[in-house]
């Protein structure tokens, strides 16, 4: 079958079967899967069986319950469906299931997958259970060919993105339930990432000594002290705006300060006061140095003051996502791809988030990020109110999957 043919019969299929498709992404998205609070075995119990319906074995690796517990999550099955071809590479699709609870502020029910002046409305109908359409389909445009590839395609649907992948993806990997030789993963949008920002979360808690406001001499205000934290934590984003990644589309580092809790009453001096913290750090920093610039930061903040005390305690590190061996070549039969099929230039680049993917990359496979979505996350509404996506580009993404598969296994 020559390249043409291939292109046609794989884009003939997904035209017959586009409804069928939906379908599939509104039952994905119409069962909750919010992360917190995680007890996220309820949906992949619910999507094994739509992808049984297509005659495929389905492995539920059910996540023990402590590790669970320990990663901030109440339950976790990972999917996983192997579609072997005869010898040849082993190339693994990745999405995740979890998604961020919906929050404020939508027009449309979170779990309705209502299509609406062509979009489809939901909490996770861009980031990423569109893949899970995406994928599915892919692999089924590929087993409608006459001639098909040679090697295997694997589904790794995974349910712990939003708590950092650790018993995900990593999961898979460390416990040897896959070992693939290429990797896709959800990228949010059209475009194909190869690097993408590490995160670091800090808890930290400043004590002091409570008093009574009448007389706030008798006690160490934690507060007080608190101010002087944060002033040290933003201080470094001025020394970071003169830091830019060399990657398109990462940007310069950043810190924010995201949760802050303390105080006992308001006619008492708090004794302790609690910042959770998010320090975003581009590929070309060490994450080891970055904590450890961060925390001396923290503790100079304070350092004498009379009463005070500071622990830090990690959260969170998520390393940065960076291109290995292998990864120019597979984002190259991506990029190709996708051109053609949007029919304009779609080149690599690099996104201020982080991911699953850097956990296949850590265990050295080669790994791209690309998957149904808009131009950008902000047109998807990602993690805001009235998420989306456009029918028709979960349709084109499709094909680029499918193709690119294709072409990786031939």
């Amino acid at each position: 079958m020559s390249d043409q043919q291939t292109q046609t019969a794989i884009a003939a299929f997904l035209d017959a079967h586009h409804d069928r498709q939906i379908d599939f992404l509104r039952a994905v998205v119409k069962v909750p899967s919010d992360n917190p609070p995680g007890d996220c075995t309820p949906h992949a119990e619910a999507v094994a069986p739509l992808l049984e319906a297509f005659g495929w074995a389905v492995e539920r690796h059910v996540v023990p319950e402590g590790l669970c517990r320990a990663n901030g999550m109440i339950s976790a099955t990972n999917l996983v469906v192997r579609r072997n071809y005869g010898d040849g590479p082993v190339v693994a699709l990745n999405a995740h299931g979890d998604v961020v609870p919906p929050g404020d502020g939508w027009t449309h029910d979170p779990y309705g997958g209502e299509i609406v002046d062509g979009w489809l409305y939901g909490r996770g109908a861009a980031v990423s259970k569109s893949d899970f359409a995406t994928f599915a389909f892919a692999v089924l445009a590929l087993e409608n060919l006459e001639s098909k590839p040679r090697g295997t395609v694997e589904l790794h649907f995974t349910y712990d993105e939003e708590a950092g992948g650790v018993i995900g993806p990593k999961w898979l990997l460390d416990e040897g339930i896959s070992k693939p030789d290429y990797v896709i993963c959800p990228g949010f949008s059209y475009d194909v990432v190869t690097a993408h920002n590490g995160c670091l979360h800090l808890e930290v808690t400043v004590k002091g000594r409570s008093a009574h406001a009448a007389q706030p001499d008798s006690g160490h205000d934690a507060l007080r002290a608190a101010n002087k934290v944060l002033a040290a934590i933003y201080a470094q984003n001025e020394t970071f705006a003169g830091v830019t990644s060399s990657v398109p589309g990462i940007g310069s580092p950043s810190v924010v300060v995201g949760l802050i809790e303390g105080g006992i009453n308001t006619n008492v001096v708090p004794d302790r006061v609690s910042l959770r913290l998010d320090r975003r750090m581009i590929p070309e920093e060490d994450p080891a140095k970055a904590e450890s610039d961060l925390r001396a930061a923290i503790e100079s903040a304070v350092a004498g003051e009379d009463g005070i005390s500071v622990d830090i305690d990690r959260i969170l590190l998520a390393e940065p996502m960076k291109p290995i061996a292998g990864t120019a070549a597979l984002s190259a039969v991506v990029e190709g791809h996708a051109s053609r099929v949007f029919g304009e230039t779609i080149a690599s680049k690099g996104v201020p988030l982080y991911a699953d993917g850097r956990h296949y990359v850590a265990a050295g496979i080669p790994t791209v990020m690309y998957g149904a979505g808009p131009r950008t996350i902000l047109e998807a509404n990602a993690h805001r109110a009235d998420e989306r996506v456009r029918p028709g580009d979960v349709r084109k993404a499709t094909e680029v999957v499918a193709l690119s598969v294709f072409d990786l296994l031939t």
